[in-house]
């Protein structure tokens, strides 16, 4: 079988898509024995992105088009019902990563679906919205087989979309081996390279209204009012409605206690959770919820919320909280700090819990809905 994958968000590394993308491409084609492995993406005209080496060996076609327009494109073909199967080239599956899945009328495909986040909340651009509006059903049926990383994206894709239960598949994604035992060394330095404290409480995420982080910053405020005086630091960029969390942060008055250290290397994620007290993750909705598992990987203690998917990720390994109960967020997190022997178990049942997660099995089990699809 020729499986082809389109990578295109591990190339422009769209955070928990292009960590999705990567991940399962490289296990893929460790685990496809007796099948080949190609990639697919696009680029706008006149750029050619740095392929990371792990997807770079691997036979690769590339479409010459940028996102929008490449975007418009296939939305058209499903309009006017043209088939686009010569842009993918010799195939007998084709893999759609990146909610966008080309007509395809003789190569077998599969879809993945990693959250409904542009109905269930209000973190895309117009057009985004728009455009999954018109095109995700289409998707969804075009698709042979479905593919979504929890049991909670998969009810809100059979509420929304109402697919047959049997074509959707809960698949959980994996965790990369450099999140767990870190070195000291490397966590010395990323302290020293971001001068952060010996204790600090940590989130990670793009800072936008579905991650909460306005009842984060309530909670904090609550925390210090009880004498907790802990730093907290936030990593992520700045993206939709970013501005109303940062007045917020700004009217605060908390001056160095709250530091937003913006997007950091990636290479540096790993020391960065290690290096941290407790990782705070109160996001309202979540497909799947990769900074949880990564921080449970490298042996942070976790207090996540309960909503969407989390739990599913978290299992018995974290505490969790309503993301609505800024009260409850900020007493979950007083007790992790407060308690070394609850921070020690957590550490342990994160380790633990964080290890069912592995991209090989990913892989294993998106070659079964594979060779499913191709029989």
């Amino acid at each position: 079988m020729r499986i082809v994958i389109d990578i295109s968000p591990a190339v422009y590394h769209r955070a928990g898509i292009g960590r999705y993308a990567h991940g399962l491409t490289t296990a893929v084609a460790t685990e496809a024995h007796g099948h080949q492995c190609g990639t697919f993406y696009n680029r706008p005209h006149g750029i050619t992105p740095l392929l990371d080496p792990d997807l770079a060996c691997m036979p690769c076609r590339v479409i010459v088009w940028g996102n929008k327009a490449w975007r418009a494109r296939v939305l058209l073909a499903y309009y006017l019902n043209r088939a686009q199967d010569p842009i993918i080239g010799e195939a007998d599956l084709f893999h759609a990563t990146d909610h966008l899945l080309p007509n395809l009328h003789t190569i077998p495909s599969v879809f993945s679906l990693h959250d409904l986040t542009f109905l269930t909340t209000d973190t895309h651009t117009t057009l985004s919205k728009l455009f999954l509006k018109l095109a995700m059903g289409r998707f969804l049926t075009r698709a042979d087989a479905v593919i979504v990383p929890s049991e909670a994206t998969k009810r809100d894709a059979l509420k929304f979309y109402s697919p047959p239960p049997d074509k959707v598949h809960v698949i959980p994604y994996g965790v990369d081996s450099r999140f767990f035992h870190v070195e000291s060394g490397a966590i010395e330095a990323v302290r020293h390279k971001y001068g952060l404290p010996d204790a600090f409480l940590l989130t990670v995420g793009t800072i936008e209204p579905r991650k909460n982080l306005t009842r984060l910053l309530g909670a904090y405020l609550a925390l210090r009012a009880q004498g907790v005086a802990i730093p907290l630091i936030l990593v992520g960029r700045r993206g939709w409605r970013s501005r109303e969390f940062v007045k917020k942060l700004e009217d605060s008055q908390l001056g160095p206690s709250v530091r937003i250290l913006g997007f950091v290397d990636d290479v540096d994620l790993p020391a960065l959770y290690a290096a941290a007290t407790v990782f705070a993750y109160p996001s309202l909705y979540e497909g799947f919820g990769f900074p949880v598992l990564e921080a449970m990987a490298a042996g942070t203690p976790v207090v996540s919320s309960d909503a969407a998917s989390l739990p599913e990720v978290v299992g018995q390994a974290g505490l969790l909280v309503s993301p609505y109960d800024t009260n409850g967020l900020a007493e979950a997190i007083r007790t992790v700090i407060a308690h070394p022997d609850l921070r020690a178990s957590l550490r342990e049942a994160g380790l633990q819990q964080a290890q069912r997660f592995t991209w090989s099995e990913t892989a294993r089990a998106t070659l079964e809905v594979y060779e499913a699809v191709t029989r």
